[in-house]
């Protein structure tokens, strides 16, 4: 089973978001796109997630809970979660590690929040972009602990990743596949960094504008349609490909 993917999609909570990543919009431009699972991943926050699931579970659409995480060194991680429940108690305890400053919505964006129908139900006060009171190693133990994935995120970038800021990905965390952007080289990734060469790429979009959602290139090749499944690929860094013909190419020790 094909399954077309973007794991990596602000919404209207996350400042730097357009203002129109709205829970039926964000599904709609999804099914108008073919994807076949999405994840909503704000910073530092679900607070969007249950309305977006809500939509999705209504128009077919998977949606995976998630967030990108931002540590207190400023690696920005994607963490997908096994339902809402997880996500909502790891977000329990950003909100009692984090230091709270106030987001300033004239400066960085308004953080709204929405309710299934597309109705803004309140507006999130803590700035959701700084970074978190959680190094990697806590962060990692944490999503770990509520049965989450975590996947370094966009490490193609000379910002807010994690070879940005380390220089390399650390083998001693183990991770099996990393997310690049959607824009990179895989190769040119590799060559950049050779401990890359065993691990796999989940390529998202990080998308802030609806027009930013992923085109139906990348895919999961799993048994079923299921959050267990995404998360067993990414564990093992197996199940990868790009939908082009002929697919199959998998991005994974190979590059592509």
């Amino acid at each position: 089973m094909r399954l077309h993917y973007d794991l990596h999609i602000h919404s209207c909570l996350s400042p730097c978001s357009d203002d129109d990543m709205t829970p039926n919009n964000i599904v709609n431009m999804a099914l108008l796109k073919e994807l076949d699972l999405i994840a909503i991943s704000d910073h530092n926050t679900v607070g969007n997630v249950a309305a977006v699931m809500a939509v999705g579970a209504e128009a077919g659409l998977l949606v995976v809970p998630a967030m990108e995480l931002c540590t207190s060194e400023e690696i920005h991680l994607l963490c997908l979660f096994p339902d809402l429940a997880a996500g909502l108690a790891v977000e329990a305890v950003l909100r009692t590690e984090d230091p709270f400053i106030r987001n300033r919505p004239d400066v960085f964006g308004a953080q709204l929040l929405m309710d299934a129908q597309d109705n803004p139900v309140g507006t999130e006060e803590r700035m959701l972009i700084a970074a978190s009171g959680l190094d990697v190693d806590s962060a990692l133990k944490l999503i770990s602990g509520a049965g989450g994935v975590v996947v370094p995120a966009h490490v193609d970038r000379d910002a807010y990743s994690m070879t940005a800021t380390l220089g390399v990905i650390p083998a001693v965390y183990g991770f099996r596949t990393v997310e690049i952007s959607r824009h990179a080289e895989a190769d040119a990734v590799r060559r950049e960094h050779p401990e890359t060469g065993g691990l796999s790429f989940l390529v998202n979009s990080d998308a802030h504008h609806l027009w930013d959602i992923s085109e139906p290139v990348h895919a999961f090749s799993l048994q079923e349609r299921s959050i267990p499944a995404v998360f067993q690929a990414i564990r093992e860094g197996k199940g990868f490909c790009i939908d082009l013909p002929p697919c199959g190419t998998m991005l994974g020790n190979a590059g592509s």
